[in-house]
């Protein structure tokens, strides 16, 4: 699937007329440019497509979500936007995105973390594997539809995920050592 083809599979959804799909379409993109550069920089096989189109198709699920801060009146906790376009994604055939859009939510959450917090979501793994799951999750974590207009600091994403425990943080800790690069930021 190509970049345009993940649009095309957006607009299934959005409007693309509307405030939200804009700003929908700036967070993928941002996290697509931010996957594209990781998986090109990296010795390793890695679909690059395949991310590309991920990183546009991670957050296809936020439609459905209870988020009026970033334009999102659906009536779903946020938290289950990742599951909710996996949902949408498998019934599209698009089973490889469907484990981007699950497992991208903070550095992937285990299931003893979604019990222990009580959390609306399958009581499963959603904790990213393959490089391509790996480097759209790491990617995200520095880009906020809240504040869509930079990137995060390492500092900042370390902050932000240090707050849900020592396990998420030591997962992000793990994706920075392994895609992490210097890059410009304009925000914290």
């Amino acid at each position: 699937m190509t970049v345009d083809q993940a649009r095309l599979t957006l607009l299934k959804y959005y409007n693309p007329d509307s405030d939200l799909f804009r700003l929908l379409w700036l967070h993928s993109s941002q996290v697509a440019e931010l996957s594209v550069a990781i998986a090109r920089r990296l010795d390793e096989p890695v679909d690059v497509d395949l991310v590309a189109a991920a990183a546009i198709l991670h957050d296809v699920g936020i439609f459905r979500c209870h988020a009026p801060s970033i334009l999102c009146t659906g009536s779903e906790p946020y938290i289950r936007h990742g599951v909710i376009g996996a949902e949408l994604m498998r019934a599209e055939g698009l089973d490889s995105f469907a484990r981007v859009c699950e497992r991208h939510t903070g550095a992937g959450l285990t299931a003893a973390e979604i019990a222990a917090q009580g959390l609306p979501l399958p009581l499963v793994d959603l904790v990213p594997e393959s490089v391509e799951e790996q480097i759209v999750c790491y990617a995200d974590k520095f880009f906020s539809k809240s504040s869509p207009d930079g990137c995060k600091s390492v500092d900042s994403v370390r902050a932000s995920m240090a707050r849900f425990g020592d396990d998420t943080l030591r997962r992000f800790d793990a994706l920075h050592s392994r895609f992490g690069f210097v890059f410009n930021t304009t925000k914290n």
